[in-house]
């Protein structure tokens, strides 16, 4: 499938602009035909809401990029691995502390 066609059924709001900026990070690579149209799979899907999800958690893109070979794929999914479950943790922890600091600021009022 193309680009656009990818895009739109993703799920998520996921735009063509940031699916050309996830190349441009090293977290996509989809081959290219020789009028150099980018075709995605199905398993590119899952690899965007991947990537969506774990942003939309906290993670940067940096980060992400370093623990895609953790992030299931695939029809089968995969356990994720100890490195993944440990920065989710760590992103977790930060929330608790933000959330913590968020109430004690309301005490303030």
């Amino acid at each position: 499938m193309k680009i656009g066609e990818l895009s739109s059924r993703i799920g998520v709001s996921v735009s063509v602009r940031m699916l050309r900026y996830y190349e441009q990070e090293g977290l996509l690579n989809p081959p290219r035909s020789e009028s150099g149209y980018r075709y995605y799979g199905f398993e590119d899907v899952e690899r965007i809401n991947g990537i969506a999800l774990l942003n939309g958690s906290g993670l940067t893109l940096a980060a992400i990029r370093s623990l895609l070979a953790c992030v299931p794929s695939g029809s089968t999914p995969a356990p994720l691995c100890h490195a993944l479950k440990s920065r989710i943790r760590e992103q977790l922890e930060q929330i608790d502390r933000q959330v913590e600091s968020f109430n004690k600021s309301r005490l303030l009022r």
